[in-house]
């Protein structure tokens, strides 16, 4: 309070406070921070000018036990600067050096001005209330065990200095320090000039540093001075830095360096990265042969190597393929490379490493209990070798789906031709509406009575009959295709095929026999005469079965009515009708109606060999052509006959009847049903 009338605090810079242990009861007087003495009576706090800065006594003692002791602290009356500095070593042995009774002093180091103390009474208490009588504060710390900071005096640095007799700082090299506390200034401390180490508060108590006997301190030729150093003699490509006071190399060194260092590290962590692809690329590689090798056996692989080698014709022909041979062809089965979308997979172009190009078809799905006859179906796939039927080159068994390698058709397929209108870079004619017709024609019959075992095909249609670079029929696509073993007419399976090709009977009944394929065969003699889709819309934009409509139309008008304007104009009336009765006895809805396809082909190829014959005639070579006719028809009619039971032999006087059996068959499918 500052009315000092009723105060004890009567001298100037003292200051009242509550008592510390008991508040209630009153206060005491206290000399403010730089001052000391007695705030009771008048200029009773003077400043601070207790310390002395030289040592009284002679021979102190200056360590207890293992702790050193250094000056303004002391043990004795005259060993220490002040009363505030005099310790009690309590046990030599144990080094227990006590200070104020209360702390247990650890260790004192004076150039920091530090001071490590543990309380040991038993009211812990704060530094700033360690008080001796009639010493000022000059402790600053709290805790029950810290390194507390100490000043030598309550004085600033500009008082002291102006107090030669009390000035603490009196080595040589030595300057001053303020102390402060967080409730404000303390005092001041002392400690020695960069350079310099050592007592500060002892004469020659700073002592140099020898710079050049620290490691690396110069990196060249150093010379010790007073208080500092100086380097020379830097080593090649260095430079003297005179702010680091060491060698230090040139910027382009640096520079160098810098990149060294930067190519380093790139190249490291390149390293790093490349190893780490390597590892997750082999570790991935190894998972990928794992499970090839795992769909190889489920895929019977081990069979198939067994049938083809136990076939010589089929071993050098056929071939199991690598995955990563025909990953390589596709280009990783590239989207480009797609050829089009069939009812059992996806047909890719490849090109393989001996620059042969196919055609790789992806299938959806084969059921587990279908892969040993999917097996058998490539291995006597394999042995077909008809001009007319796309070649089969082998397989790969890698995959969860097995993968078939065909002959790559460059000129798509019949259906393309026929159905895209103007679009299409080509357009067939009748005369190759008819070659078509019986290659195709040629290729079914082989597959049902020629091949080692019958073959039904099971989904006959325009877009699986391709045409090559010459535009001669391949019949492609054996996706649904079923053996039939040699004792059996038909087999019961589950029903599969194209909408608009089916077999009504084979759709009803699940039973597949060789006549489910003319019937399909049949819708496609319809497409070539009416060059329309089997499924169309009709003008009211309805969808139309192509061949009810035909049937219909067959009965309530003439032929060339219905019929394509270009068949009209092309084929003969005679050739318009007996293709369309064929067409109709191939869509019978009783199989045993149907004609075989031998009889489909002999039917078609007769009617070729007469067009070409009438379109070719000539004086010059009628008779050759008259020749020839004469016997493909002797073959034609001796097949059909064998076909028949009936006897072709001259002399058994049924030479004449069988040409004539044959004329009577392509006289009765013009007749109207």
């Amino acid at each position: 309070m500052d009315n000092r009338t009723h105060n004890a605090c009567v001298s100037r810079n003292s200051t009242c406070i509550d008592d510390l242990f008991i508040p209630a009861v009153g206060y005491i007087c206290s000399c403010d921070g730089g001052y000391q003495g007695n705030p009771y009576i008048l200029d009773g706090c003077l400043r601070d000018t207790g310390y002395h800065p030289f040592q009284q006594k002679k021979n102190c003692t200056r360590k207890c036990g293992s702790i050193d002791i250094p000056y303004p602290f002391g043990l004795e009356e005259g060993c220490s600067a002040r009363k505030l500095f005099q310790l009690n070593c309590t046990d030599m042995s144990s080094s227990s050096l006590q200070l104020n009774d209360n702390y247990h002093v650890k260790y004192i180091k004076v150039n920091e001005g530090l001071v490590g103390i543990e309380d040991t009474s038993y009211f812990k208490q704060d530094m700033y209330q360690m008080h001796v009588s009639k010493e000022p504060q000059l402790y600053i710390g709290s805790g029950e065990s810290a390194s507390v900071q100490w000043a030598v005096a309550n004085l600033t640095c500009q008082e002291a200095w102006q107090n030669k007799s009390g000035y603490a700082c009196v080595s040589n090299s030595s300057t001053c320090l303020p102390v402060d506390s967080r409730d404000g200034y303390i005092g001041y401390r002392c400690e020695c000039t960069p350079g310099f180490q050592g007592n500060p508060y002892v004469q020659d108590g700073c002592q140099d540093i020898d710079e050049c006997m620290m490691p690396g301190k110069c990196k060249g030729v150093c010379h010790n001075t007073v208080g500092s150093y100086h380097c020379v003699a830097c080593p090649h490509r260095t430079q003297y830095d005179t702010t680091k006071m060491q060698c230090t190399s040139t910027k382009r060194q640096n520079l160098i360096l810098g990149i060294v260092i930067g190519f380093s590290c790139g190249f490291g962590i390149l390293l790093v990265s490349l190893s780490t692809m390597v590892f997750i690329r082999r570790w991935k590689n190894d998972i990928q042969k794992q499970l090839r090798r795992k769909h190889f056996r489920k895929n019977q692989g081990l069979l198939l190597e067994q049938l083809i080698s136990s076939d010589e014709n089929a071993s050098d022909k056929t071939k199991i393929f690598s995955l990563d041979e025909l990953e390589k062809a596709t280009n990783n089965f590239d989207p480009t490379r797609i050829l089009g979308h069939g009812g059992h997979g996806m047909v890719y172009k490849g090109i393989l490493s001996d620059q042969r190009v196919v055609a790789i078809k992806r299938s959806k799905d084969i059921k587990d209990g279908e892969i040993s006859q999917f097996i058998n179906e490539v291995a006597i796939l394999s042995q077909i070798n008809h001009r007319n039927i796309v070649k089969l080159f082998g397989c790969c068994l890698e995959t969860e789906v097995p993968l078939l390698v065909y002959d790559f058709i460059p000129n798509g397929s019949l259906f393309d031709i026929l159905h895209s209108g103007s679009s299409s870079r080509f357009s067939l004619s009748w005369d190759d509406c008819l070659r078509i017709a019986v290659e195709a024609a040629g290729a079914l019959c082989y597959l049902h009575s020629a091949a080692s075992v019958s073959v039904f095909h099971r989904d006959v249609k325009s877009s699986n009959i391709l045409l090559d670079a010459n535009y001669t029929a391949k019949v492609a696509d054996f996706g649904a295709s079923r053996l039939v073993p040699i004792d059996q007419t038909h087999i019961v399976t589950n029903v599969q095929g194209t909408f608009g090709y089916l077999d009504p009977e084979y759709y009803h009944t699940g039973q597949l026999n060789e006549k489910s394929d003319v019937y399909s065969f049949g819708v496609v003699l319809v497409e070539l005469l009416l060059r329309r889709e089997p499924i169309f819309t009709t003008v009211s934009g309805s969808k139309q079965n192509l061949s009810n409509y035909f049937l219909w139309e067959l009965k309530a008008r003439p032929i060339k009515e219905i019929v394509a304007a270009q068949v009209c104009e092309e084929a003969t009336e005679e050739e318009i009708k007996s293709v369309s009765s064929l067409a109709e006895m191939c869509l019978m809805l009783r199989s045993e109606d149907r004609p075989t396809m031998k009889q489909v082909e002999m039917t078609l190829q007769f009617l070729r060999t007469k067009r070409l014959t009438s379109s070719h005639a000539a004086a010059e070579n009628d008779e050759e052509m008259q020749s020839l006719l004469h016997t493909r028809s002797e073959v034609s009619c001796e097949s059909l006959a064998n076909n028949l039971g009936v006897s072709a032999n001259p002399e058994s006087g049924n030479s004449h009847k069988c040409y004539s059996l044959e004329q009577e068959f392509i006289s009765s499918i013009g007749l109207p049903r």
